[in-house]
């Protein structure tokens, strides 16, 4: 088998060193850092060392400007040396491309990169280390290009909420990715990997693909029907948009979950009644409340902003016309009361804070604030409130990081419920969530096929492409010939014409192929028959689709890479060039 003279394929950078030296199956006897040396000696060459204890096939790949590039056909490890210590190689009877594909950097096009979430949630997490990982969205950013540094990933986002922390990512190895990802959140977050291993979950590819439709559809919200985490989807897009590492498998899932929310709440009744974190927390203050006061009862909300205002639409809604707003500025709570003709909003300072605690029966907080608004030694000299309310001072937390401290609960008289509590005022309605998740779950398994038909469809792209450019140089080629064979003195309208015909010819022959190429999952012909043919193309005109794919998912992490291993130009580069 020949490989073109023509074909050219680079590999550099720290990323590419990185998947070659720290394969799996390569030698733990074998310092790779030590092993990996080039020299600009017109005799250096590369070599592909397998394991130990096994007769490693050397053969060369290629010749050129002095560095000869060789692969072993048990091949695990790159090793870069100079001639020193090595025997000339002998030749083996398979072909370069053949035993490329053996190698440990083959890994990584034999199967495509998978979606896997790295997640912690309030079902298996406590507040305390939420709080800790929560990565507030002005940061997104900056974690999606540190993720995408590590070395087997591709892609990333994070959907960081008060109920949650999830990162998703596209990674080249499923288990590498997963610990490079969780080694980086113990780093940005101080908590040991061994506690975040304890809680954290783990899914992958089409798992990851339904987790993240539920989790926009509200299925996986402490309430049913969530609204607000559709909204928190919706942001993930908006901010990732532009950041390296944001790309077009991770941007087309959360988009696709965006659509699938919208279907969900369209075609269900999965939105009625308590659909937020904080419609719940209203629901949940009453429950702890005798029901004679809930029209009476003095009630306080710390902090106007857009879970603040949800919770004094909430208590309207619930029939509560007086209440109390605390709030940094004043102009939030302005344009609230503008809106709520009907209710008296009375409007304090953050300075008056806790006088205004102190005279209220409910206290909801719902502020940014990193460090608690109210601790014990804040709490305890605070006097009783009436047995008419139950003789408890409520206060309602429903932000990450929490406002109320724990502590506050050793007082007398005092009870706090964060959003861990809301599981209550989930578990009143259970009979109903069932029969709607059951509608919703029907809906998201028809998105996910739909997606992972989509996400399929992209594996023919490659083949596409160099099919069109196979094409195109064959009829350069022979439109040179003909032109040649025509004189000089052609004119320049019969040359467009000639050059017209090759490309109609070329058009024509090739729209059949291609129409068998393209599937959007949509129309009868399946995915499997499109990739069949994706490979029978690929074996017919020796378009070498894997080593492209290769090429792709390397390429992003070069401009990413801090270390080079530099050999002659700056470059490790694999030539394929006039082999036999």
């Amino acid at each position: 088998m020949a490989v073109s003279s023509g074909f050219v394929t680079t590999f550099s950078g720290a990323k590419m060193e990185t998947l070659l030296l720290n394969s799996p199956s390569s030698s733990t006897s074998t310092s790779a850092a030590g092993c990996f040396r080039a020299h600009l000696a017109p005799t250096t060459q590369v070599w592909l060392v397998g394991k130990p204890g096994r007769r490693n096939q050397r053969v060369p790949l290629a010749k050129r400007g002095g560095v000869r590039c060789e692969v072993v056909t048990s091949a695990t490890e790159a090793v870069i040396e100079s001639d020193a210590g090595f025997d000339r190689p002998k030749v083996s009877g398979l072909s370069a491309l053949e035993q490329l594909k053996t190698s440990a950097a083959d890994r990584y096009t034999k199967e495509r990169a998978s979606i896997v979430v790295i997640g912690l949630s309030v079902h298996t997490t406590p507040v305390e280390m939420r709080e800790k990982l929560a990565i507030p969205e002005a940061e997104w950013p900056r974690a999606i290009e540190e993720l995408c540094g590590l070395n087997h990933i591709e892609e990333a986002a994070v959907l960081s909420t008060c109920n949650r922390m999830e990162i998703y990512v596209v990674a080249l190895s499923q288990h590498r990715g997963v610990k490079e990802v969780t080694e980086w959140m113990s780093k940005t977050s101080g908590i040991p990997v061994s506690e975040i291993a304890q809680h954290r979950f783990l899914l992958y590819n089409n798992d990851a693909t339904r987790h993240l439709f539920e989790v926009s559809a509200g299925l996986d919200s402490l309430v049913l029907g969530e609204g607000q985490i559709l909204a928190q989807v919706k942001q993930v897009v908006k901010v990732g948009q532009g950041v390296v590492g944001f790309g077009r498998n991770i941007s087309g899932l959360f988009k696709h979950a965006i659509t699938v929310g919208k279907r969900v709440r369209t075609e269900t009744n999965i939105a009625a009644g308590a659909v937020s974190v904080s419609s719940a927390a209203v629901e949940l203050a009453l429950m702890k409340l005798p029901e004679s006061s809930h029209a009476t009862a003095r009630m306080l909300v710390i902090g106007a902003g857009k879970m603040g205002k949800l919770v004094i639409k909430h208590l309207v809604a619930k029939g509560c016309t007086t209440m109390v707003v605390v709030n940094r500025s004043e102009e939030k709570v302005a344009a609230i009361s503008e809106e709520m003709k009907d209710v008296e909003i009375i409007y304090k300072p953050l300075t008056e804070m806790l006088t205004c605690a102190s005279e209220a029966d409910v206290v909801f907080t719902s502020t940014a604030s990193e460090t608690p608004l109210f601790l014990r030694e804040h709490v305890e000299d605070f006097p009783a409130v009436g047995s008419e309310v139950g003789g408890l001072r409520l206060f309602v937390d429903i932000s990450v990081p929490r406002n109320v401290g724990s502590c506050v609960n050793d007082v007398d008289g005092a009870r706090v419920y964060n959003v861990d509590d809301l599981k209550e005022v989930v578990a009143a309605n259970k009979e109903d969530r069932l029969r709607k998740a059951m509608e919703a779950q029907a809906i998201i398994a028809d998105e996910s096929k739909q997606f992972e038909a989509w996400r399929d469809s992209l594996e023919t792209v490659p083949t596409i492409k160099k099919l069109r450019a196979y094409a195109e140089r064959i009829r350069v080629a022979e439109l040179e010939k003909c032109l040649s064979k025509m004189g000089d003195d052609i004119s320049k309208k019969t040359r467009r014409a000639v050059d017209d015909l090759s490309r109609g010819i070329v058009n024509k022959l090739l729209h059949g192929p291609m129409q068998h190429l393209r599937c959007d999952g949509s129309d009868s012909r399946t995915l499997s028959e499109t990739l069949e043919n994706m490979h029978a193309l690929n074996r017919m005109f020796s378009l070498e689709t894997e080593v492209a794919v290769l090429e792709q998912k390397l390429e992003p992490n070069k401009a990413r890479s801090k270390h080079h291993c530099n050999i002659a130009s700056g470059d490790t580069s694999i030539y394929f060039h006039n082999i036999e």
